[in-house]
């Protein structure tokens, strides 16, 4: 190799390594920043477009951008192998809708649904979507009062839902509560209720281990099972998924987080400012339309009461903001397990 070619060849390696350099810079600047500043609370509250409030919410306040994103669980998009055999509902259009509707009010003798959770510092949001729903379905269908286990679907549901508390699919989860069933969150309760809330929390904590054993006294894993009848998507048409939640209860969706949403406090949230941060599931509750005549979906998060509306949100309806309207999942709860037969010949309701 000649002089002037090892000379070119060094110059050609010094540039790549200073693109890495920079590189990683800049994305170790986007992903390690403090996630909230008081600039974006006041750009947002002083649009008058907005239609929101923003406020620095505490319980972000010592997060990076990166432990933000670890939140955000939903893998996007979906393979198709999980769609595949999933229908796809409607509604007849006949059917004549109330303009507000709230679940919490119309059932107000299931408690689960006016509850919110918190799923500490994993991403296991398209686990609570799931379960949530499927629990406040099995009050509103068979007036029974229970929590099931998010810890149930999260830990045994394995790479057939995706990567625990790395991510997963909301129509996968719906998938395991059809052929698995999930216990009771007595049965298995809930890995982290209280998540990482202080500087230095990556990395953040594993997917809990599958181990298939109530934690309490006197329960049987197999006998505190419940299941879905079915796993179902609801068409993007906001009348088919506003009968479904009419009919048969709060479903889970899912949507694109803006860096925006984790300030939002009150009013009809709308995207203003900020990257892309990840997918996330939340469980819909309701929809109605404010004085100034704008369209929203009610629907309950999982990051505890300290965020946003007492832990519930709104936003706009009809528009498909932030792909809200785009994959709606659910399903029926099932009679399966509930009856159970003794060798007297006699039978049992479950006590749960």
């Amino acid at each position: 190799m000649t002089r002037r070619m090892s000379t070119a060849f060094g110059f050609l390696i010094w540039l790549i390594l200073g693109f890495i350099s920079s590189s990683s810079q800049v994305e170790a600047s986007t992903t390690h920043h403090q996630l909230l500043h008081t600039s974006i609370v006041d750009q947002i509250n002083r649009d008058p477009t907005a239609g929101w409030r923003a406020t620095l919410n505490p319980g972000f306040s010592n997060y990076t951008s990166a432990q933000f994103k670890r939140l955000l669980g939903v893998k996007k998009p979906t393979p198709q192998y999980h769609l595949g055999s999933i229908p796809i509902l409607t509604h007849p259009k006949s059917l004549k809708l109330p303009s507000n509707f709230d679940a919490r009010t119309v059932w107000s003798h299931c408690t689960t649904i006016a509850t919110i959770l918190g799923h500490g510092h994993c991403g296991s949001c398209w686990a609570f979507g799931a379960v949530e729903a499927l629990s406040d379905r099995f009050c509103i269908h068979f007036r029974m009062n229970i929590s099931l286990s998010v810890n149930d679907l999260l830990a045994c549901c394995g790479f057939m839902c995706g990567d625990g508390c790395d991510g997963g699919y909301p129509i996968a989860a719906w998938r395991y509560l059809v052929r698995n069933g999930v216990v009771t969150d007595k049965c298995d309760p809930y890995f982290d209720d209280a998540g990482c809330s202080h500087p230095g929390c990556e990395p953040a904590f594993p997917t809990p281990k599958c181990e298939k054993k109530c934690k309490g006294k006197n329960q049987i894993w197999e006998e505190s099972k419940h299941f879905s009848v079915n796993a179902y998507r609801i068409s993007s048409d906001p009348h088919d998924i506003m009968t479904e939640i009419y009919q048969n209860g709060p479903v889970e969706v899912s949507f694109t987080v803006y860096e925006d949403f984790a300030y939002y406090k009150s009013g009809v949230y709308k995207h203003v400012t900020g990257d892309v941060m990840g997918g996330h599931a939340v469980k819909l509750i309701g929809w109605g339309t404010t004085k100034e005549g704008e369209d929203y979906w009610l629907l309950a998060n999982q990051w505890n009461r300290s965020w946003g509306d007492d832990g519930f949100f709104k936003i706009r309806r009809g528009t498909n903001e932030c792909g809200i309207e785009d994959d709606v999942v659910a399903g029926l709860p099932s009679t399966k397990n509930l009856i159970r037969k003794y060798s007297d010949g006699g039978a049992k309701s479950d006590d749960v």
